[in-house]
Formats: structure tokens, sequence, C-alpha cells
């Protein structure tokens, strides 16, 4: 997850986040790919990310699709604690949705090259337990309202205290728009949009209002 993208979230290029695009939810192979060459091709995003919902041959083919397009750009894609599937069709690694709990295993299954992302909600110590376990990046979240879940955001002290204090590198992700982005820009290693961009006519578009 190194790729700069051509438009940071802030000035300064040397200190600005990255961009971690999350795919839709429940994508559809055809649909997707013209929406995400458009954004790839604009923004660059470091890391593309596959939500888990869905059955095997779905997501298989989503995954083709994207990791393709992603590829073609030196893009990360990694899948949603799908294991086996990010093995079989060639994904960079897996994105633990259950915090520190599989680190251990998904790295000893996809090996020392792959990329094992751990989301750790605002839990301080899971994203510790994550990283102590070998993640190479830890997310936090909600770091906005969404109305989804038990309500709790992940505080920006939280994105302040790791950014300080730790060297594996954080991602914060939900909620986010253009305000909270210029606050975060200062004190994570990666933003994660997506369904801030989704629902949107031309997402894309939507995006150029987030990233800039």
């Amino acid at each position: 997850m190194t790729q700069q993208p051509d438009t940071p979230a802030s000035p300064d290029a040397a200190t600005a986040p990255q961009l971690y695009l999350i795919a839709p939810v429940g994508a559809v192979p055809g649909a997707i790919a013209p929406l995400l060459a458009e954004i790839v091709e604009r923004f660059r995003p470091a890391c593309i990310r596959i939500p888990g919902a869905g059955d095997e041959d779905r997501l298989g083919r989503v995954a083709d699709v994207i990791r393709d397009i992603a590829h073609a750009y030196d893009i990360a894609v990694v899948i949603d604690d799908h294991i086996q599937l990010a093995q079989k069709h060639g994904l960079d690694g897996v994105h633990l949705t259950t915090g520190a709990k599989q680190v251990r295993y998904a790295r000893k299954e996809l090996g020392a090259d792959a990329i094992v992302g751990a989301f750790c909600g605002a839990s301080r110590h899971e994203g510790l337990s994550a990283a102590e376990a070998g993640a190479d990046y830890v997310s936090f979240g909600p770091a906005g309202e969404t109305g989804l879940g038990d309500g709790e955001t992940a505080p920006l002290d939280l994105f302040e205290w790791w950014s300080e204090m730790i060297e594996v590198p954080v991602v914060a992700e939900g909620g986010l728009d253009p305000a909270l982005i210029a606050t975060l820009s200062r004190m994570t290693d990666f933003l994660a949009i997506g369904p801030e961009i989704w629902g949107d006519e031309t997402p894309s578009t939507k995006l150029s209002t987030l990233w800039r």
C-alpha cells in the first residue's frame, strides 16, 4: 500500500494520507468495471477493498474484475475476511473485520508478503493487539456519524495518539465528510472512502468533492 495518489487530501504531499477505496457492497462485475476504472484513472488509490458479503461465485467474479483493473496500476486489492478467495483469485491480502482475532492465522495462510489489515472499531486495545500480531495496518471507525451499529464512533484523539505513538499505519473509515477528512489528514496514513460515494449517480464526481 505505497501508491501515492495524484490528488492528495492535503497540500503537503509528503505527509498526506493515501486513498483507500472500498468497493460497493453487492457489486455486479459488469457494472462496477467502468465506474472503478474511471476512479482508478483519476485518483489512483493505494488499495481497493472488496466487501465480503455475498456468494462465493459472485465475489470471485468481482474480485477478478477489480484485480485486473487495480493491478494494471500497481494498486493492491484486499477482500474482507475471505482468505481462500484471496488466494484463489490472486489478491494481495485480506481485511479482517474481527479485529486481532485471526491476524496470525491469516499471516500463516497467506505468507509474509501478503497484506493483512484489521478493523478494530474504536478500541485502542484491539488495535494494539492486531499490531502486535503482525497486522500491516489497523483501521478504526466509524470516524463520523453513519447511523449504523451501536452508534459509537472512533474519537479523533484515538487517531492522533496512534499516529504519534505507533508505527503500524492507521486507516480511518466510516462517515467521512470534507471537514472530517481535513482534520483526519493530519493523523492518518489512509482514508477509506466507499459508502460515501456509491449512492451517487456519478461516484467519481462525488469522490472529487471529498478527495482534493
